[in-house]
């Protein structure tokens, strides 16, 4: 296995601007002061993504009681994105990440096993960044069914 970006608690979160659905931008620097979960998925409209976009969706009202933010990240193009946040009604901002850059800075992609081989992919993971910035949970290589009840039980949400 190659090397790869190992986030942990208490590490600060690697800075991103990224392009929403809508073609706007979204800075995690901008969102200081308030906790933010952030997951990485593979692909937009796929079923396992869909399982888990759609679970953050199911959440984002107590999260957001609790001042919670969700972004999701995924290398599809903001086009793409749009199509899956329409589709299934997907109410917070899914960012285009096309060269892996983010996923790369948070450890979300490299060497992974996939039905018993070794690929180059993304690593389904989730962060949640406190309001200064620095990691609170660093999740990875998550399974999508059942992940945001796990999420929303180590927030209290």
């Amino acid at each position: 296995m190659t090397d790869r970006v190992m986030l942990d608690t208490g590490d600060t979160a690697p800075d991103f601007s990224l392009t929403d659905q809508d073609g706007g931008t979204v800075a995690l620097s901008d969102l200081r002061g308030q906790r933010v979960v952030v997951f990485f998925y593979p692909q937009a409209m796929t079923p396992g993504c869909t399982t888990e976009a759609c679970d953050f969706r199911d959440a984002v009202e107590p999260l957001l009681a609790a001042g919670i933010r969700v972004l999701g990240i995924s290398h599809d193009d903001p086009e793409k994105q749009k199509r899956f946040a329409e589709r299934d009604g997907l109410p917070y901002p899914l960012l285009s990440d096309p060269d892996y850059a983010v996923h790369h800075a948070y450890g979300a992609y490299g060497e992974k096993k996939l039905y018993g081989k070794v690929v180059n992919g993304v690593i389904r993971s989730t962060f949640v960044i406190d309001p200064d910035g620095r990691i609170e949970h660093a999740l990875t290589n998550v399974k999508a069914t059942g992940h945001v009840a796990r999420v929303r039980k180590l927030l209290g949400a």
